[in-house]
């Protein structure tokens, strides 16, 4: 008996995560019109085009400097973030409920590794770059998720004016 709870146990989740991949491939997939739909906060930027470079100090006290951005709508912005903190930070673009939504995630993974072309961790000591292109007038937030930091304030948004 307990045998055959443990398969229709195992069936059942195995059944679970086919349905999950599925849904998540077609969601990745684009709209119905076939092409992926363009997000409220840009998209990734190419090296080759970018059109400014904006330092970020991520610092102790959880604070990004600058934490209030100004860009155009359509420039490529080349983000160059150094951590000067002794712990390690995350720079996040995205809107609000994007970010509430990964730093939900964050708390029960908070070692997680990113590898998406809106975020970047970084060990204390270290530099890396984000290259974004902001495709629509409106705000971009962004944040610190690792746990607690963005509970302390280490957000900031990117202003874009319409072109």
């Amino acid at each position: 008996m307990t045998f055959s709870r443990s398969i229709l146990s195992f069936r059942s989740a195995l059944f679970f995560s086919g349905v999950l991949l599925a849904t998540t491939a077609a969601t990745a997939a684009g709209n119905h019109a076939g092409g992926h739909h363009e997000s409220p906060i840009g998209k990734p930027g190419v090296a080759t085009k970018v059109t400014r470079t904006i330092q970020v100090d991520m610092s102790s006290g959880m604070r990004f400097k600058p934490s209030d951005i100004r860009v155009k709508q359509g420039e490529t912005i080349r983000f160059v973030l150094k951590n000067t903190d002794s712990v390690k930070h995350e720079f996040s673009l995205g809107t609000p409920q994007e970010l509430l939504e990964h730093y939900e995630v964050m708390k029960k993974f908070p070692d997680m590794e990113h590898d998406e072309p809106n975020k970047i961790s970084l060990a204390p000591g270290k530099q890396g770059e984000v290259i974004w292109q902001f495709t629509q007038a409106g705000a971009v937030d962004f944040a610190c998720l690792h746990v607690g930091h963005f509970d302390a304030g280490m957000k900031g948004v990117v202003k874009v004016a319409a072109k």
